[in-house]
């Protein structure tokens, strides 16, 4: 009589386990169904399943809805109890993985578990594993019944060998994961929370400010309308100086003229002329011109007495990477196979030109396709990286005009990316592709900002910039706490989270 009241009681609880794993895995799988889209999206932006998240996203409710069928089936109990226990395994460790060794936001597993914290979701996961682990046990062991189905292997051993194996899978999924995220990436973004914090702002009364440079702790703005006035601000946009360039031009015909800050010294530049001029801070006073420059669209100083530029003389006229240098014989020199042509050579190749004074590299992105160019100051290649969306060839028709002497864009181009900032080893690119699980309302209420490591060359994250109403995003600049940005005439400045300082400092005493 005791041994029939001791079974019926394990069976019971083998009943009761049962019933609760199967009224979890249903109502799971039903939540992530119902609101599929969420799920994705959310599987997307997972540190660990990112590149597996459309395969994952209906696998993962699929068997979800298998274990439940077999748990329900007295034979099939034994193997849907295995399966039950490596499932929640897998889930505890994803969860353990993405509270200590992760900064993103996970994926959810729907409905009410949605509303756990992740502690508390972790703790209820070890908490199924182990009314698993005890239903399995009695299954095998004091249910003696011919026709169940039976894992051949006793609990004794399956069980350990069975969190082992589902603990290492997740392992590797994550280091797969972040190794095709970072290198091989499939157009998906990662977005932390809150890797950037809204500070404040301030009213420039114009829209042709632009971002001249950073030095001692004050941000420096250049004026296309007024070139010869730069207005400087403290790191806060609190204390605010107009500073004069002394300067005469004399009888120089200046057309574009820009501003570029570099530590205590100033450059005047203007390509069209061309002429670059430096001049110290600390005065605001030109005392050095550059002699025997080139024609050129774009250039970065590299030091006091070298910079690196972009012109048109190119074969036919099509875009040419050069480095000058004043000290050197000769003191200009071209990379002809710096830019690849895959058009026309000048449209095409069109970019924009940045330096990063502590990688001591010089970047150039394209605008209309999905790569970057890193080289030292002689406009020597170091490497060819690419921006994560998949536009690899620029989307552009150009019109030949006056018996093809004259060029011009024949339809408008398919913009990829935007604005470039470098901030150490950092690059940051405004982008303006959408990518694999990205809800449409981000894209109509922010901008985009995705981050580079440019010594990893890996993919690091991205984040939105909000826009402020009908305003323009016209231009970034990021140094290693704020990052300021000009939406038509209002200045913002954000700072940086600890997500994205510690990708900064990290690097700094690392070589490149």
């Amino acid at each position: 009589m005791a041994l029939t009241l001791n079974k019926k009681l394990k069976l019971y609880i083998v009943e009761v386990i049962c019933l609760l794993y199967v009224l979890l895995f249903v109502y799971a799988a039903v939540s992530k169904l119902l609101d599929f889209e969420n799920f994705q999206v959310q599987l997307g932006q997972s540190p660990i399943l990112s590149v597996y998240a459309m395969l994952l996203s209906w696998m993962v409710p699929l068997l979800e809805l298998i274990i439940a069928l077999l748990l329900i089936v007295p034979k099939l109990r034994n193997p849907g109890l295995f399966l039950a226990i490596s499932l929640m395994t897998m889930f505890s460790v994803y969860i353990y993985v993405i509270l200590y060794y992760s900064s993103f936001v996970p994926c959810s597993c729907g409905g009410v578990l949605e509303k756990m914290t992740w502690n508390a979701h972790l703790v209820f996961n070890l908490i199924f594993m182990a009314l698993g682990c005890l239903a399995f046990i009695i299954n095998y062991k004091s249910i003696r019944d011919p026709s169940l189905i039976r894992i051949p292997i006793r609990p004794i051993k399956s069980i350990p060998i069975n969190i082992i194996l589902s603990t290492l899978s997740i392992i590797v999924l994550f280091f797969s994961s972040e190794d095709k995220m970072q290198h091989k990436n499939p157009f998906i973004r990662r977005y932390p929370q809150h890797p950037i914090m809204r500070e404040r702002s301030t009213d420039l009364k114009f829209n042709s400010y632009y971002f001249a440079g950073y030095n001692n702790n004050r941000i420096y703005l250049g004026n296309y309308t007024d070139p010869l006035h730069v207005l400087s601000m403290d790191a806060t946009l609190g204390e605010r100086r107009t500073e004069k360039i002394i300067f005469d031009p004399k009888n120089i015909h200046f057309k574009m003229v820009k501003i570029i800050v570099r530590g205590s010294d100033f450059y005047l530049m203007d390509g069209s002329v061309p002429a670059v001029f430096k001049g110290k801070t600390i005065n605001w006073k030109i005392d050095k011109e550059f002699k025997d420059l080139p024609f050129f669209t774009r250039a970065e100083p590299v030091d006091t007495a070298a910079l690196v530029f972009r012109s048109n003389k190119g074969q036919k006229g099509e875009q040419i990477i050069g480095a000058y240098n004043e000290d050197r014989v000769p003191t200009t020199v071209y990379n002809s196979s710096f830019l690849q042509k895959q058009i026309d050579g000048i449209f095409d190749t069109d970019g924009q030109l940045v330096f990063s004074e502590k990688l001591n590299q010089v970047i150039y992105v394209y605008y209309y396709r999905n790569q970057y160019i890193v080289a030292d100051p002689n406009a020597v290649v170091a490497y060819r990286g690419r921006t994560i969306d998949t536009i690899s060839k620029a989307k552009i028709k150009v019109a030949y005009l006056e018996d093809r002497k004259e060029r011009k864009m024949a339809a408008p181009p398919l913009l990829v990316n935007e604005h470039v900032v470098a901030c150490e080893n950092l690059l940051f690119v405004h982008s303006t592709i959408q990518g694999k699980f990205e809800d449409e309302k981000i894209w109509q209420q922010a901008y985009i900002i995705d981050v580079y490591d440019l010594k990893k060359k890996a993919y690091i994250m991205s984040f939105a910039l909000y826009k402020i109403r009908d305003k323009k995003f016209r231009s970034f600049f990021v140094t290693a706490s704020n990052l300021y940005a000009i939406m038509d005439d209002e200045l913002i400045v954000y700072q940086l989270q600890d997500i994205l300082k510690k990708e900064i400092l990290s690097n700094r005493n690392k070589s490149f």
